[in-house]
């Protein structure tokens, strides 16, 4: 079993920054993928970025060079650096893991979940 918790979303202006982070706790980190996705309101779940053991990162396209996700196995954490965040990017954010080390797209490709963490960017 695998617990997510992340933390840093919030409000802010179209332009600024914020980043998220996502610690794990349960077992083996090192070896598992990490991904971030987001929801908006009234739209369905998408995937934003992951991230594999290997440091091997994939992006969506609409985030790719503002967005940058990263991990530190020594902290069992997962980061997702958001730059020139704009209302689009308003949704919940969250982080899931993948043990089997993949961090394809799909959503079915993720075991575990955490609770995810609002972000609201105002225009």
């Amino acid at each position: 079993q695998v617990q997510l918790v992340e933390s840093g979303g919030g409000l802010v202006q179209a332009g600024a920054s914020l980043r998220l982070s996502c610690t794990a706790s349960g077992r083996t980190f090192s070896n598992t993928a990490m991904g971030w996705f987001r929801q908006a309101p009234g739209k369905e779940r998408e995937f934003v970025a992951s991230i594999r053991s290997s440091h091997l990162t994939d992006y969506t396209d609409s985030v790719k060079g503002r967005f940058t996700i990263s991990r530190d196995n020594a902290k069992n954490t997962v980061y997702l650096q958001m730059n020139s965040l704009s209302a689009e990017d308003t949704a919940v954010y969250y982080c899931a893991a993948d043990p089997a080390g993949w961090g394809f797209r799909p959503e079915a490709t993720y075991i575990y979940w955490g609770q995810g963490t609002q972000v609201t960017v105002s225009s």
